[in-house]
C-alpha cells in the first residue's frame, strides 16, 4: 500500500520563543513489519478493561521518543459528515438493526452501488420512513435528494442568537506545502501521482496563531504551562459510507474504498501530530487490526469504546505516552435498557490525562470527553438526554477534593448547527426549553410545523440525573402525567405559577466551555463548514473547553485552558472547487478540527 505523500506544518504550529526540542522518531507505520493487515493484538496480564468509574493505572512508557516539535502541516482536510440515524426520513447514515422498535418511523436499510459491491440497488420514495410516529417524511432533505447544495451566499444564519466576539486579534498564518526531511530521521514515500494531465485541487487552509499569545514566552523552566494540540476528526465508517452511497454518488467511486481510504488517513493524522486525537466513527475491526498498531508504533496510547448493540464503530481517545499519561478511561453509554426515550446506541468517552511533567501539581489533570449524538434532527429530545448523561459523568470526573474543577475538553461530532439550543445549553450554561419545537433543537432542520413540543420533563426522572445535568443521590420515582396531589385517594389539580412552569422547563449545568472555532468565515461572515456531501453542508463537530477567564468557580491556579491557536475552516465555496468529500486528497466526509491550548498546571 503506497502511503500519499505528507507535508507538514512548520514551526507556526508553536507560539514565538517555544523551546524546541528533537527526539528519535519511531519507524512510520508503513514499515512496521506486519503492516497492513496487522494480527489483532492480545491484550497483556496488565491491561486495562473498561468499567465505567474505574480508575487506571497511570502510563508512562515512551515506546520511543516521538519528536516534540510541530512539522509543516498539509491541509489535507476531509468534510464532516451529517449523520443519519436510523429512525427518521432524511436519508439516514444509520443501519438498521433488529432491536428497532416498529412504528419508530425508521427507513428501511438501502444499499447503493459505489464500486464496492456488486450489486445494485434503486432507492424509491416507499423508502423513505416518516417522523415521529410513523408519518412520512415530507420535509426539504427528502426533495433535495437529487438536487445540489446551494451555493452559500455568505449570509448569517437567522436568528443565530449571540455571538461571542473574538476575545485576541490573530495572525493567520498560511499553510505551506512543504515536503520535510532531515527532522525526524525519514522521509515518507512519494504520493501516487494523478494520472497524467488530471490536476488535483487541495483544500487551503491556515494556521490562527492569536498574538496575545503567540509572543508570550513559557514560564521559566516550563513547569508550570503545559501547552499541547487536540484533534477532533471523524473519519468515516467504512460499513457507513457502504450503508449510505447515496450521500457519496459526487464521489469518484475509486476514492471511497477502505484500501485507498486508509493510508491517507493516517499520514493526514500523522502530520498533525496533535497530542491528543479525539476520533469518531472508528469501525471496530479497522481500529484493533490497523488503526490502533499503526497509531501505537507513532507513540500513541488508544482508549476505545464502541457503540452499543449491532453498531460497527466507536469512539477513540488517543494520546501521546511521552507528553501525557492516563488516569482514568470511562466509557458512557446512552442506552438505557426499558427507557422509551433512551433507545440509541450512540455512546461517549470521557478520560482524565496527566502531564507527564513531574513538577506539575498532582491534583492537576486534563478531563477530555468524546462523542458522537445522534443523528436524527426530529429527535432533539434524545440528543439533550443524551448530553445530559455525559455532562453529568464529565461534572463527576472532573470534580476536585475542593470543590473546584478540572478544565475540561469536550470534542465531537454533536449533530447540531452553531447557535441552535442544543449548542445555545452549552456555551451558554442553560436552555430554558418550554413550548420549544423537537425539531429545533439541533438546528439542522429550518421548519417545526406540525412537530410536537418538548415535553417536561425532557427525561424520566429514574435516569438519575438532575435538570442541572448532574447525578442525583437517588432516582425519584416516575412522577405522574400531570401535576396533581392525592387526597385521601381522589386526585386534584396542584396549581403551578409560571415561574415553577419555567423552572421545571430548564436545563443547565455547570461546566463553563466556550467553542474553540466561531463559525463565521472573516471578513465576509460566511459559515464555516465542517460536513458537505451531497446532500447537506454545515457545522456540526465542535472542539469546546473551559477558557482560562471564566472558570467559574475560580479554579486553583487560574486552572483552565488558553487557546493559542487552531487550525482555520473553509467555507461551502472551497469545498466545492474540490468536489466535496471524500476526494482524491481527502478520504472522510469531515474536515478535522485541530487547535492548540496551554494549560497552567
Amino acid at each position: 500500500m503506497i502511503l500519499r505523500q505528507l507535508s507538514y506544518f512548520g514551526s507556526s504550529f508553536l507560539p514565538r520563543g517555544h523551546p524546541t526540542h528533537f527526539t528519535p522518531a519511531l519507524s512510520p507505520w508503513w514499515q512496521v513489519q506486519g503492516f497492513p493487515p496487522w494480527p489483532p493484538r492480545l491484550l497483556h496480564p496488565g491491561a486495562r478493561h473498561y468499567f465505567p468509574g474505574r480508575t487506571l493505572n497511570p502510563a508512562v512508557n515512551n515506546p520511543g521518543g516521538l519528536s516534540s516539535n510541530r512539522r509543516s502541516l498539509h491541509s489535507s482536510t476531509s468534510l464532516m459528515m451529517d449523520h443519519c440515524d436510523r429512525d427518521q426520513g432524511p436519508p439516514h447514515k444509520r443501519r438498521r438493526s433488529i432491536e428497532e422498535k416498529d412504528g419508530s418511523g425508521d427507513g428501511t436499510q438501502r444499499e447503493h452501488h459505489v464500486g464496492l459491491r456488486k450489486e445494485s440497488h434503486s432507492l424509491s420514495e416507499g423508502d423513505r420512513g416518516g417522523a415521529g410516529g410513523g408519518v412520512r417524511s415530507q420535509d426539504s432533505r427528502d426533495k433535495h435528494v437529487d438536487k445540489p447544495i446551494m451555493e452559500d451566499k455568505g449570509s448569517v444564519r437567522a436568528g443565530g442568537g449571540q455571538k461571542d466576539p473574538q476575545p485576541v486579534q490573530s495572525q493567520s498564518k498560511p499553510v505551506t506545502h512543504q515536503h520535510v526531511t532531515g527532522t525526524t530521521g525519514w522521509s515518507p514515500p512519494p504520493a501516487v501521482p494523478p494520472p497524467h494531465g488530471v490536476k488535483v485541487k487541495t483544500l487551503h487552509r491556515q494556521w490562527d496563531a492569536f498574538a496575545a499569545c503567540s509572543t508570550e514566552p513559557q514560564p521559566p523552566g516550563g513547569s508550570s504551562a503545559f501547552d499541547f494540540s487536540v484533534l477532533s476528526y471523524n473519519i468515516l465508517s467504512q460499513e457507513l459510507l457502504q450503508d449510505n452511497a447515496h450521500l457519496y454518488r459526487h464521489c469518484k467511486p475509486s476514492v471511497l474504498p477502505w484500501d485507498y481510504r486508509l493510508p491517507n488517513l493516517l499520514s493526514e493524522i500523522q502530520s498533525y501530530d496533535a497530542d491528543i486525537l479525539c476520533l469518531q466513527e472508528v469501525q471496530e475491526d479497522h481500529f484493533e487490526n490497523q488503526i490502533k498498531p499503526a497509531l501505537q508504533a507513532l507513540g500513541y496510547q488508544c482508549e476505545y469504546k464502541k457503540r452499543t448493540g449491532r453498531k460497527p464503530d466507536g469512539c477513540a481517545v488517543v494520546f501521546k505516552t511521552s507528553r501525557l499519561h492516563l488516569l482514568s478511561a470511562n466509557p458512557v453509554e446512552f442506552f438505557q435498557q426499558g427507557d422509551a426515550l433512551l433507545d440509541r446506541d450512540n455512546v461517549g468517552l470521557v478520560v482524565l490525562l496527566q502531564p507527564n511533567d513531574t513538577q506539575a501539581d498532582p491534583a492537576s489533570f486534563i478531563c477530555v470527553a468524546n462523542t458522537h449524538l445522534l443523528y436524527n434532527p426530529r429527535r432533539g429530545d434524545i440528543k439533550l438526554a443524551q448530553l445530559a448523561i455525559l455532562l453529568a459523568e464529565i461534572t463527576r470526573l472532573s470534580r476536585l477534593p475542593d470543590g473546584s474543577s478540572s478544565p475540561v475538553l469536550l470534542c465531537g461530532d454533536l449533530n447540531s448547527t452553531p447557535w441552535s439550543p442544543l449548542y445555545n445549553l452549552l456555551t451558554k450554561g442553560y436552555l430554558e426549553y418550554g413550548r420549544l419545537p423537537v425539531t429545533m433543537v439541533s438546528g439542522q432542520e429550518k421548519t417545526s410545523r406540525g412537530h410536537r413540543l418538548l415535553s417536561t420533563p425532557i427525561w424520566s426522572p429514574c435516569l438519575g440525573i438532575s435538570q442541572q445535568c448532574q447525578y442525583e443521590a437517588t432516582p425519584t420515582a416516575e412522577p405522574p402525567s400531570s401535576s396533581s396531589t392525592a387526597v385521601e385517594g381522589a386526585m386534584t389539580s396542584a396549581p403551578e405559577t409560571r415561574a415553577a412552569v419555567s423552572s421545571r422547563s430548564r436545563i443547565e449545568h455547570c461546566l463553563n466551555l466556550q467553542s474553540t472555532y466561531k463559525h463565521h468565515l472573516m471578513p465576509d461572515r460566511r459559515h464555516e463548514i465542517t460536513t458537505y456531501h451531497s446532500l447537506t453542508a454545515m457545522t456540526v463537530d465542535y472542539i469546546l473547553y473551559t477558557p482560562e477567564s471564566v472558570a467559574s468557580p475560580p479554579l486553583p491556579a487560574g486552572r483552565g485552558l488558553q487557546l493559542l491557536g487552531r487550525l482555520s475552516l473553509v467555507g461551502q465555496s472551497e469545498l466545492k472547487k474540490v468536489n466535496g468529500l471524500p476526494n482524491q486528497q481527502h478520504s472522510s466526509d469531515h474536515l478535522p478540527l485541530l487547535a492548540r491550548f496551554r494549560y497552567r498546571c
